[in-house]
Protein backbone atom coordinates (compact mmCIF):
# COMPACT_ATOMS: atom_id res chain seq x y z
CA UNK A 1 0.00 0.00 0.00
CA UNK A 2 1.38 3.40 -0.99
CA UNK A 3 0.91 6.84 0.46
CA UNK A 4 -1.57 8.74 -1.71
CA UNK A 5 -0.95 12.31 -2.82
CA UNK A 6 -3.39 13.41 -0.15
CA UNK A 7 -0.83 12.20 2.42
CA UNK A 8 -2.68 9.15 3.74
CA UNK A 9 -1.48 5.57 3.87
CA UNK A 10 -4.79 4.08 2.80
CA UNK A 11 -6.41 2.31 -0.17
CA UNK A 12 -6.46 4.54 -3.24
CA UNK A 13 -9.77 5.71 -4.63
CA UNK A 14 -8.60 5.28 -8.22
CA UNK A 15 -9.56 8.88 -8.95
CA UNK A 16 -8.27 12.36 -8.30
CA UNK A 17 -9.39 15.47 -6.45
CA UNK A 18 -8.19 19.03 -6.73
CA UNK A 19 -5.95 20.34 -3.96
CA UNK A 20 -8.79 22.41 -2.48
CA UNK A 21 -10.82 19.30 -1.63
CA UNK A 22 -8.36 17.62 0.74
CA UNK A 23 -9.63 19.43 3.84
CA UNK A 24 -12.47 18.35 6.11
CA UNK A 25 -14.65 21.29 5.11
CA UNK A 26 -13.88 21.65 1.42
CA UNK A 27 -15.98 23.65 -1.03
CA UNK A 28 -18.69 22.32 -3.28
CA UNK A 29 -17.36 20.57 -6.35
CA UNK A 30 -18.10 19.13 -9.78
CA UNK A 31 -17.71 15.58 -11.01
CA UNK A 32 -15.53 15.97 -14.10
CA UNK A 33 -15.57 13.05 -16.53
CA UNK A 34 -12.09 12.12 -17.73
CA UNK A 35 -13.01 10.64 -21.10
CA UNK A 36 -11.99 7.15 -19.98
CA UNK A 37 -15.05 4.91 -19.56
CA UNK A 38 -17.27 6.78 -17.06
CA UNK A 39 -14.46 7.66 -14.66
CA UNK A 40 -14.40 11.11 -13.15
CA UNK A 41 -12.40 13.40 -10.87
CA UNK A 42 -13.65 15.90 -8.32
CA UNK A 43 -12.84 19.58 -8.89
CA UNK A 44 -13.98 22.74 -7.16
CA UNK A 45 -15.46 25.62 -9.16
CA UNK A 46 -12.15 27.43 -9.59
CA UNK A 47 -10.22 24.33 -10.67
CA UNK A 48 -12.96 23.33 -13.08
CA UNK A 49 -12.45 26.63 -14.87
CA UNK A 50 -8.65 26.37 -14.76
CA UNK A 51 -6.72 25.12 -17.79
CA UNK A 52 -4.17 23.29 -15.60
CA UNK A 53 -5.74 22.35 -12.26
CA UNK A 54 -3.60 20.81 -9.52
CA UNK A 55 -4.98 17.27 -9.16
CA UNK A 56 -4.00 14.82 -6.44
CA UNK A 57 -4.43 11.07 -6.27
CA UNK A 58 -6.79 10.64 -3.34
CA UNK A 59 -7.29 7.82 -0.89
CA UNK A 60 -10.76 6.30 -0.68
CA UNK A 61 -11.61 8.22 2.49
CA UNK A 62 -10.65 11.64 1.12
CA UNK A 63 -12.49 11.00 -2.13
CA UNK A 64 -15.65 9.91 -0.34
CA UNK A 65 -15.57 12.94 1.94
CA UNK A 66 -15.05 15.32 -0.99
CA UNK A 67 -17.81 13.64 -2.98
CA UNK A 68 -20.25 14.50 -0.24
CA UNK A 69 -20.04 18.06 -1.59
CA UNK A 70 -20.24 17.12 -5.28
CA UNK A 71 -23.53 18.91 -5.81
CA UNK A 72 -22.47 21.46 -8.45
CA UNK A 73 -23.08 19.11 -11.36
CA UNK A 74 -21.12 17.31 -14.07
CA UNK A 75 -18.52 18.43 -16.58
CA UNK A 76 -16.69 16.66 -19.38
CA UNK A 77 -17.76 13.70 -21.49
CA UNK A 78 -17.67 9.91 -21.04
CA UNK A 79 -15.70 7.68 -23.36
CA UNK A 80 -17.61 6.61 -26.46
CA UNK A 81 -16.72 3.10 -27.61
CA UNK A 82 -17.29 2.12 -31.23
CA UNK A 83 -17.35 -1.15 -33.06
CA UNK A 84 -17.74 -0.55 -36.77
CA UNK A 85 -19.01 -3.42 -38.87
CA UNK A 86 -21.03 -3.97 -41.99
CA UNK A 87 -24.79 -4.28 -41.66
CA UNK A 88 -26.57 -7.25 -43.14
CA UNK A 89 -29.54 -6.80 -45.42
CA UNK A 90 -30.47 -3.83 -47.59
CA UNK A 91 -31.32 -0.29 -46.58
CA UNK A 92 -33.90 1.62 -48.60
CA UNK A 93 -35.95 4.75 -48.05
CA UNK A 94 -39.44 5.80 -49.06
CA UNK A 95 -41.25 9.07 -48.50
CA UNK A 96 -43.25 9.49 -45.30
CA UNK A 97 -44.84 12.79 -44.33
CA UNK A 98 -46.04 11.72 -40.88
CA UNK A 99 -44.29 13.63 -38.08
CA UNK A 100 -44.34 12.06 -34.59
CA UNK A 101 -44.34 14.44 -31.64
CA UNK A 102 -40.85 13.24 -30.68
CA UNK A 103 -38.53 10.23 -30.90
CA UNK A 104 -40.57 8.29 -28.34
CA UNK A 105 -43.83 8.73 -30.22
CA UNK A 106 -43.10 6.09 -32.86
CA UNK A 107 -43.81 2.44 -32.02
CA UNK A 108 -43.81 -0.76 -34.12
CA UNK A 109 -46.83 -2.61 -35.47
CA UNK A 110 -46.73 -6.07 -37.09
CA UNK A 111 -47.19 -4.55 -40.54
CA UNK A 112 -45.76 -1.07 -40.06
CA UNK A 113 -45.51 1.67 -37.49
CA UNK A 114 -47.77 3.73 -35.26
CA UNK A 115 -47.03 7.41 -34.76
CA UNK A 116 -48.40 9.75 -32.14
CA UNK A 117 -48.89 13.10 -33.84
CA UNK A 118 -50.70 16.39 -33.29
CA UNK A 119 -53.65 14.79 -35.09
CA UNK A 120 -53.69 11.66 -32.90
CA UNK A 121 -52.48 8.13 -33.60
CA UNK A 122 -51.52 7.48 -37.23
CA UNK A 123 -50.79 4.04 -38.73
CA UNK A 124 -47.96 3.83 -41.29
CA UNK A 125 -47.40 0.90 -43.64
CA UNK A 126 -45.83 0.27 -47.02
CA UNK A 127 -49.08 -1.05 -48.51
CA UNK A 128 -51.30 2.00 -48.08
CA UNK A 129 -51.13 5.70 -47.26
CA UNK A 130 -50.87 6.71 -43.58
CA UNK A 131 -54.27 6.89 -41.91
CA UNK A 132 -55.61 8.05 -38.58
CA UNK A 133 -56.48 5.36 -36.06
CA UNK A 134 -57.56 7.20 -32.93
CA UNK A 135 -57.67 10.60 -31.30
CA UNK A 136 -55.68 11.03 -28.09
CA UNK A 137 -56.50 13.61 -25.44
CA UNK A 138 -54.77 13.44 -22.06
CA UNK A 139 -55.41 15.66 -19.03
CA UNK A 140 -53.10 18.63 -18.70
CA UNK A 141 -50.05 17.97 -16.57
CA UNK A 142 -49.23 20.10 -13.56
CA UNK A 143 -45.88 21.91 -13.57
CA UNK A 144 -43.11 19.88 -11.89
CA UNK A 145 -42.98 20.44 -8.13
CA UNK A 146 -39.31 19.53 -7.84
CA UNK A 147 -36.15 19.50 -9.92
CA UNK A 148 -36.72 17.08 -12.77
CA UNK A 149 -37.68 16.64 -16.40
CA UNK A 150 -40.44 18.38 -18.30
CA UNK A 151 -43.45 16.22 -19.24
CA UNK A 152 -43.11 14.69 -22.72
CA UNK A 153 -45.44 12.51 -24.83
CA UNK A 154 -44.57 8.85 -25.44
CA UNK A 155 -46.13 5.86 -27.21
CA UNK A 156 -46.07 2.09 -26.66
CA UNK A 157 -47.68 -0.73 -28.66
CA UNK A 158 -48.60 -4.34 -27.96
CA UNK A 159 -46.68 -6.99 -29.91
CA UNK A 160 -49.78 -8.08 -31.83
CA UNK A 161 -50.66 -4.50 -32.77
CA UNK A 162 -54.08 -4.58 -31.11
CA UNK A 163 -53.46 -1.98 -28.40
CA UNK A 164 -51.40 1.14 -27.82
CA UNK A 165 -50.61 3.20 -24.75
CA UNK A 166 -50.25 6.95 -25.16
CA UNK A 167 -48.66 8.32 -22.00
CA UNK A 168 -46.80 11.32 -20.64
CA UNK A 169 -43.22 10.59 -19.61
CA UNK A 170 -42.29 12.54 -16.48
CA UNK A 171 -46.00 13.13 -16.06
CA UNK A 172 -49.05 11.57 -14.45
CA UNK A 173 -51.51 10.50 -17.13
CA UNK A 174 -51.95 8.08 -20.01
CA UNK A 175 -54.53 6.03 -21.91
CA UNK A 176 -54.71 2.57 -23.46
CA UNK A 177 -56.36 2.56 -26.88
CA UNK A 178 -57.94 -0.32 -28.80
CA UNK A 179 -56.52 0.26 -32.28
CA UNK A 180 -59.23 -1.87 -33.88
CA UNK A 181 -61.99 0.49 -32.77
CA UNK A 182 -60.07 3.61 -31.81
CA UNK A 183 -61.72 3.56 -28.39
CA UNK A 184 -59.98 4.33 -25.11
CA UNK A 185 -60.32 1.22 -22.95
CA UNK A 186 -58.33 2.34 -19.92
CA UNK A 187 -57.32 5.66 -18.39
CA UNK A 188 -53.96 5.54 -16.59
CA UNK A 189 -53.12 7.66 -13.55
CA UNK A 190 -50.01 7.13 -11.44
CA UNK A 191 -50.73 10.04 -9.09
CA UNK A 192 -48.42 13.04 -8.76
CA UNK A 193 -45.56 12.15 -6.42
CA UNK A 194 -42.25 13.04 -8.14
CA UNK A 195 -43.46 11.93 -11.56
CA UNK A 196 -40.94 14.38 -13.02
CA UNK A 197 -38.10 11.99 -12.14
CA UNK A 198 -39.09 8.94 -14.23
CA UNK A 199 -40.62 7.95 -17.53
CA UNK A 200 -44.17 6.62 -17.36
CA UNK A 201 -44.02 2.94 -16.28
CA UNK A 202 -46.10 0.97 -18.79
CA UNK A 203 -45.58 -2.19 -20.87
CA UNK A 204 -47.67 -4.78 -22.70
CA UNK A 205 -47.49 -8.49 -21.87
CA UNK A 206 -49.55 -10.22 -24.54
CA UNK A 207 -53.21 -9.27 -23.96
CA UNK A 208 -52.32 -7.58 -20.66
CA UNK A 209 -50.93 -4.17 -19.85
CA UNK A 210 -48.75 -3.39 -16.82
CA UNK A 211 -48.84 0.20 -15.61
CA UNK A 212 -48.00 2.24 -12.55
CA UNK A 213 -50.93 3.30 -10.40
CA UNK A 214 -48.75 5.13 -7.89
CA UNK A 215 -45.09 6.09 -7.53
CA UNK A 216 -44.27 2.70 -5.99
CA UNK A 217 -46.96 0.38 -7.33
CA UNK A 218 -47.55 -1.54 -10.55
CA UNK A 219 -50.80 -3.22 -11.56
CA UNK A 220 -51.88 -5.50 -14.38
CA UNK A 221 -55.01 -4.84 -16.43
CA UNK A 222 -56.87 -6.74 -19.13
CA UNK A 223 -56.11 -4.54 -22.12
CA UNK A 224 -59.41 -5.36 -23.84
CA UNK A 225 -61.68 -4.48 -20.94
CA UNK A 226 -59.54 -2.36 -18.61
CA UNK A 227 -60.32 -4.75 -15.74
CA UNK A 228 -57.84 -4.69 -12.84
CA UNK A 229 -56.29 -8.14 -12.29
CA UNK A 230 -53.94 -7.46 -9.37
CA UNK A 231 -55.99 -6.07 -6.52
CA UNK A 232 -53.94 -6.18 -3.31
CA UNK A 233 -53.06 -4.16 -0.22
CA UNK A 234 -49.57 -2.68 -0.20
CA UNK A 235 -49.70 0.40 2.00
CA UNK A 236 -47.18 0.88 4.77
CA UNK A 237 -49.90 1.06 7.44
CA UNK A 238 -51.99 -1.94 6.36
CA UNK A 239 -49.32 -4.25 4.99
CA UNK A 240 -45.80 -3.17 6.02
CA UNK A 241 -44.29 -6.48 4.91
CA UNK A 242 -45.20 -5.67 1.31
CA UNK A 243 -44.61 -1.92 1.31
CA UNK A 244 -42.17 -0.93 -1.44
CA UNK A 245 -40.08 2.22 -1.00
CA UNK A 246 -39.11 2.39 -4.68
CA UNK A 247 -39.88 4.80 -7.52
CA UNK A 248 -40.86 2.81 -10.61
CA UNK A 249 -39.58 4.13 -13.93
CA UNK A 250 -39.53 2.82 -17.50
CA UNK A 251 -40.55 -0.84 -17.97
CA UNK A 252 -38.95 -3.24 -20.46
CA UNK A 253 -40.49 -6.71 -20.91
CA UNK A 254 -38.26 -9.65 -21.76
CA UNK A 255 -38.86 -11.27 -25.19
CA UNK A 256 -40.77 -14.16 -23.60
CA UNK A 257 -42.83 -11.89 -21.35
CA UNK A 258 -41.75 -13.85 -18.29
CA UNK A 259 -39.82 -10.97 -16.74
CA UNK A 260 -40.04 -7.22 -16.59
CA UNK A 261 -37.11 -4.86 -16.12
CA UNK A 262 -37.96 -1.75 -14.10
CA UNK A 263 -35.60 1.21 -14.28
CA UNK A 264 -36.27 3.03 -11.02
CA UNK A 265 -34.64 4.49 -7.94
CA UNK A 266 -34.71 4.64 -4.15
CA UNK A 267 -34.21 7.64 -1.93
CA UNK A 268 -31.88 9.47 -1.82
CA UNK A 269 -31.74 8.99 -5.23
CA UNK A 270 -29.76 5.93 -6.21
CA UNK A 271 -30.74 4.06 -9.36
CA UNK A 272 -31.57 0.38 -8.86
CA UNK A 273 -32.88 -1.61 -11.84
CA UNK A 274 -35.22 -4.39 -10.73
CA UNK A 275 -36.30 -7.57 -12.49
CA UNK A 276 -39.87 -8.61 -11.74
CA UNK A 277 -41.04 -12.19 -12.14
CA UNK A 278 -44.21 -11.67 -14.19
CA UNK A 279 -44.79 -15.40 -14.56
CA UNK A 280 -44.98 -15.80 -10.78
CA UNK A 281 -47.05 -12.64 -10.42
CA UNK A 282 -49.67 -13.71 -12.94
CA UNK A 283 -49.67 -17.26 -11.55
CA UNK A 284 -50.82 -16.08 -8.14
CA UNK A 285 -47.86 -14.52 -6.30
CA UNK A 286 -49.75 -11.32 -5.58
CA UNK A 287 -46.75 -9.43 -4.20
CA UNK A 288 -44.11 -10.47 -6.75
CA UNK A 289 -43.55 -6.85 -7.88
CA UNK A 290 -42.86 -5.82 -4.30
CA UNK A 291 -39.95 -8.29 -4.11
CA UNK A 292 -38.10 -7.87 -7.39
CA UNK A 293 -34.50 -8.95 -7.95
CA UNK A 294 -32.10 -5.98 -7.86
CA UNK A 295 -29.75 -6.21 -10.82
CA UNK A 296 -27.22 -3.69 -9.54
CA UNK A 297 -26.79 -1.05 -6.90
CA UNK A 298 -25.42 2.02 -8.61
CA UNK A 299 -22.51 2.99 -6.40
CA UNK A 300 -23.30 6.19 -4.47
CA UNK A 301 -21.84 9.13 -6.33
CA UNK A 302 -21.48 7.33 -9.66
CA UNK A 303 -25.13 7.07 -10.58
CA UNK A 304 -27.31 9.52 -8.75
CA UNK A 305 -30.72 9.64 -10.35
CA UNK A 306 -30.66 12.01 -13.36
CA UNK A 307 -33.94 13.75 -12.56
CA UNK A 308 -32.57 15.62 -9.55
CA UNK A 309 -30.47 18.76 -9.52
CA UNK A 310 -30.41 20.18 -6.01
CA UNK A 311 -27.70 19.90 -3.37
CA UNK A 312 -27.91 16.48 -1.71
CA UNK A 313 -28.92 16.02 1.88
CA UNK A 314 -26.25 14.63 4.24
CA UNK A 315 -28.30 11.49 4.81
CA UNK A 316 -28.59 8.72 2.26
CA UNK A 317 -31.10 5.89 2.13
CA UNK A 318 -29.69 2.40 1.74
CA UNK A 319 -30.52 0.36 -1.34
CA UNK A 320 -31.93 -2.29 0.97
CA UNK A 321 -35.12 -0.21 1.00
CA UNK A 322 -35.83 -1.61 -2.46
CA UNK A 323 -37.11 -4.70 -0.67
CA UNK A 324 -39.66 -2.84 1.36
CA UNK A 325 -42.86 -2.39 -1.22
CA UNK A 326 -45.78 -0.77 -3.10
CA UNK A 327 -48.51 1.65 -2.13
CA UNK A 328 -51.75 2.91 -3.56
CA UNK A 329 -52.18 5.40 -0.72
CA UNK A 330 -50.75 8.88 -0.36
CA UNK A 331 -47.95 7.65 1.90
CA UNK A 332 -44.67 9.17 0.77
CA UNK A 333 -41.14 7.86 0.87
CA UNK A 334 -38.77 8.98 3.61
CA UNK A 335 -37.06 12.29 3.05
CA UNK A 336 -39.71 13.74 0.76
CA UNK A 337 -38.77 17.12 -0.59
CA UNK A 338 -35.02 16.63 -0.66
CA UNK A 339 -33.05 16.44 -3.86
CA UNK A 340 -29.70 15.34 -5.28
CA UNK A 341 -27.36 16.10 -8.13
CA UNK A 342 -27.73 14.28 -11.47
CA UNK A 343 -25.51 11.71 -13.11
CA UNK A 344 -25.28 10.50 -16.69
CA UNK A 345 -26.30 7.01 -17.68
CA UNK A 346 -26.90 3.96 -15.59
CA UNK A 347 -25.12 0.70 -14.92
CA UNK A 348 -27.79 -1.52 -16.40
CA UNK A 349 -27.47 -1.83 -20.17
CA UNK A 350 -30.00 -2.93 -22.74
CA UNK A 351 -28.83 -4.93 -25.73
CA UNK A 352 -30.78 -5.48 -28.92
CA UNK A 353 -31.61 -8.68 -30.76
CA UNK A 354 -32.68 -8.35 -34.38
CA UNK A 355 -36.10 -9.50 -35.48
CA UNK A 356 -38.07 -8.95 -38.65
CA UNK A 357 -39.74 -5.56 -38.58
CA UNK A 358 -41.07 -3.00 -41.06
CA UNK A 359 -39.01 0.06 -41.99
CA UNK A 360 -38.93 2.86 -39.46
CA UNK A 361 -39.95 6.30 -40.74
CA UNK A 362 -37.33 9.01 -40.59
CA UNK A 363 -39.63 11.85 -39.61
CA UNK A 364 -36.88 14.46 -39.62
CA UNK A 365 -36.12 13.99 -43.33
CA UNK A 366 -39.59 12.90 -44.41
CA UNK A 367 -38.40 9.46 -45.48
CA UNK A 368 -38.76 5.95 -44.18
CA UNK A 369 -35.65 3.83 -43.75
CA UNK A 370 -35.69 0.08 -44.15
CA UNK A 371 -33.31 -1.64 -41.76
CA UNK A 372 -32.51 -5.35 -41.74
CA UNK A 373 -34.34 -5.71 -38.43
CA UNK A 374 -35.51 -3.88 -35.38
CA UNK A 375 -34.53 -4.22 -31.78
CA UNK A 376 -36.25 -6.34 -29.20
CA UNK A 377 -35.01 -5.30 -25.75
CA UNK A 378 -33.12 -7.77 -23.65
CA UNK A 379 -31.56 -6.77 -20.38
CA UNK A 380 -27.85 -7.02 -19.82
CA UNK A 381 -26.41 -5.98 -16.50
CA UNK A 382 -23.30 -6.30 -14.37
CA UNK A 383 -23.18 -8.54 -11.31
CA UNK A 384 -25.41 -7.49 -8.48
CA UNK A 385 -23.63 -5.28 -5.98
CA UNK A 386 -25.59 -3.96 -3.02
CA UNK A 387 -24.65 -2.63 0.40
CA UNK A 388 -25.95 -5.83 1.97
CA UNK A 389 -23.63 -8.45 3.52
CA UNK A 390 -20.99 -9.66 1.07
CA UNK A 391 -22.00 -12.40 -1.31
CA UNK A 392 -20.67 -13.82 -4.53
CA UNK A 393 -21.46 -11.84 -7.68
CA UNK A 394 -24.41 -13.23 -9.56
CA UNK A 395 -25.84 -12.82 -13.01
CA UNK A 396 -29.54 -12.56 -13.73
CA UNK A 397 -30.91 -14.08 -16.92
CA UNK A 398 -34.09 -12.48 -18.19
CA UNK A 399 -36.03 -14.97 -20.26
Amino acid sequence: MKVSSCGHLAPAAGARVCAHLTTDNGPGCFRVLTGVATRYDLLCQACTESEAPDLLTACAGCFERAEGNAYLGWRGSPEILRRDRELAGTWTTTSCAVAPLNDRCLAPLPDGWLARTDAGLVAISSDEPPHGVAAVALPAESPPTGPGQAPAPALHTAADGRFAAAVTDYGRHGVVVDLASGAVVLALDRQDYHTETVRFPVAFLGPLVVAATDWNRLDVFDAATGRLLTERVTTREENPEHYLDYFYGALLPSPSGRSLLADGWVWQPEGIPLVLDCAAWLAGDRHAPEHGQALAFRIPGTSRWPGWTRKPSPCRKSATTSRSTASSSTTRGPGAGRGCSPAPGGRCGVTAACSTSPPKPDWRSGTRSTAPGSASPQASAPPRTTPRPARSPSCVTIG
